[in-house]
């Protein structure tokens, strides 16, 4: 039986990736799609559902993104949340207009009696609003199923076409029982049977690659994190011709590419082979600063050590095997979302790449779903809950050009951080937490001398899959002894600052 998908339209909202998410949390598969591709998605997937997410444009804009009636009309359920639930408006002949501005938390009072959206929903809860622009006139066929004090429509239906629309927000935790709603739209409209299970994906995905690769020569890139080690895993149950290569570009921290042989070859048994490659990596970024070159660079050399090593396997390698996830194909630009940064296991690789295929089997999960995956394949929880470290390793984490000076300055610094912050027992409360080498360098005073020398940021975030993700409140008892250390025991640092700044509107890495 074909897996149960619903489409995720995508109109550019800030919490587009946010809708996907709630919905792979109710076991339902969905995929996040730019509008653009709507008629060749829904030909391709028959889909269960449809949500039209939110977006930045208006109706009352000549550009702002649209849709065929059509698609209305097609007898699959939709929901729309905000631009979209006014989308659906204009589309079938309601009319939408500036009203008064609604920004945050707002009560909103249930008005139908008898809804399947809001079926066990109180009758008076809270929702979360984002808009300056409301519905003037319903479609015909529609009814108004709550209000807010100053907003008429916060949300309508037409049950018979199975349409319903919100100018809320439903996926975000402001709202009370948002999750209550889209499980109700999932399964009371949609007639969804919540198949969306690891167990599944892996049953899926191991018999497709089987029948996709067979005996073909297959490598993984394994760099040791959390990605490469579930995508190894996987792979290795369809494949257990799979030879896996560990690449230390050099820029890996403190003692983990011993770490990694351990865990990996001694531990884990798997075919790996470890591959010093630190001088060509740092001999081909001498002198770079601009952090998407960086990038580039550091993509396009990781296949070229994965083609030398190919070539010495005595063969030609059909297979590519990376930890790709789906923040990243987001991140990439690769959607209709705008392009945050490179990946470089997504945009970073040479076009003339020499392997027959990259095959990138977490390339539709977001980083709570691969986690999940990696303890359904059996992995340890040291290897499924390490915190993710970036494929260019400690490059993006040194502002300005590096060196093996600055190599050694910051992994210090970032060890005494890790290690402290282990020792206070909050790794498992912080999702990813780390030190960063800036450029800039401060007059300090040490020993009654003066000195010149670098600061290092400290970047620790709360969050669930990296799409969104908060500043840390460490301690600052805490925060105070790891400074202390950083300043007594690594040379040519004489400031710590703390980074408490959320994402959006940074990022989590610093470059």
């Amino acid at each position: 039986m074909a897996q149960q998908t619903v489409l995720v339209v995508d109109f550019g909202g800030q919490y587009n990736q946010l809708i996907a998410r709630r919905v792979r949390e109710a076991n339902v598969y969905c995929e996040l799609i730019s509008f653009e591709k709507i008629r060749e998605k829904i030909e391709e997937t028959h889909p269960i559902g449809i949500i039209f997410t939110g977006g930045p444009a208006s109706l009352l804009e000549p550009n702002a993104p649209r849709i065929d009636a059509e698609i209305l009309g097609m007898g699959i359920p939709v929901l729309g949340i905000c631009y979209g639930c006014q989308l659906i408006a204009g589309t079938l002949g309601g009319a939408v207009g500036n009203g008064p501005r609604e920004y945050g938390r707002r009560e909103l009072a249930i008005k139908a009696k008898k809804s399947k959206l809001f079926e066990g929903v109180s009758a008076k809860s809270t929702c979360w609003m984002s808009h300056t622009i409301y519905i003037e006139k319903l479609p015909q066929g529609f009814v108004t199923s709550a209000v807010t004090e100053t907003c008429p429509v916060a949300a309508m239906e037409d049950p018979e076409r199975k349409l319903y629309g919100v100018q809320f927000h439903p996926e975000v935790m402001h709202t009370a029982e948002g999750f209550k709603m889209l499980k109700n739209f999932l399964y009371g409209v949609c007639g969804a049977k919540g198949d969306w299970t690891m167990s599944g994906y892996i049953e899926r995905t191991v018999k497709e690659l089987k029948a996709k690769i067979g005996d073909s020569p297959i490598v993984c890139a394994l760099s040791g994190g959390v990605d490469s080690a579930v995508a190894a895993a996987l792979v290795h149950r369809a494949c257990p011709q799979l030879k896996c290569i560990f690449v230390d570009h050099g820029l890996l921290r403190k003692d983990e590419a011993a770490e990694v042989v351990r865990v990996f070859r001694d531990e884990q048994g798997m075919n790996l082979v470890a591959v010093d490659a630190s001088d060509r990596f740092l001999k081909k970024l001498a002198g770079v600063t601009e952090p998407e070159a960086k990038r580039k660079i550091i993509g396009e050399e990781f296949i070229r050590v994965f083609e030398d090593e190919g070539k010495k396997m005595g063969g030609a390698v059909d297979y590519l095997v990376q930890g790709t996830i789906y923040p990243d194909v987001i991140e990439s630009g690769l959607n209709h979302s705008a392009k945050i940064k490179s990946h470089h296991n997504v945009g970073g690789l040479p076009a003339a790449i020499k392997f027959k295929e990259l095959i990138e089997p977490l390339r539709l999960l977001f980083k709570d779903e691969v986690r999940r995956l990696g303890f359904e394949l059996g992995l340890p929880e040291n290897v499924v809950m390490r915190q993710p470290f970036p494929g260019p390793g400690l490059a993006i984490r040194i502002i300005g050009d590096i060196t093996p000076d600055k190599l050694a300055i910051l992994r210090e610094a970032d060890f005494i951080f890790r290690d402290e912050i282990a020792k206070n027992k909050l790794d498992r409360e912080i999702w990813q937490y780390f030190a960063a080498l800036t450029n800039i360098r401060t007059v300090g005073v040490m020993g009654d001398e003066r000195t010149y020398d670098y600061t290092v940021v400290l970047r620790a975030v709360t969050s669930v899959d990296g799409m969104t993700a908060d500043w840390a409140r460490i301690p600052f008892e805490v925060l105070q002894n790891i400074s202390d250390r950083i300043v007594n025991e690594v040379k040519h640092v004489n400031r710590v600052v703390y980074d408490i700044t959320s994402k959006p509107p940074a990022t989590i890495e610093l470059e």
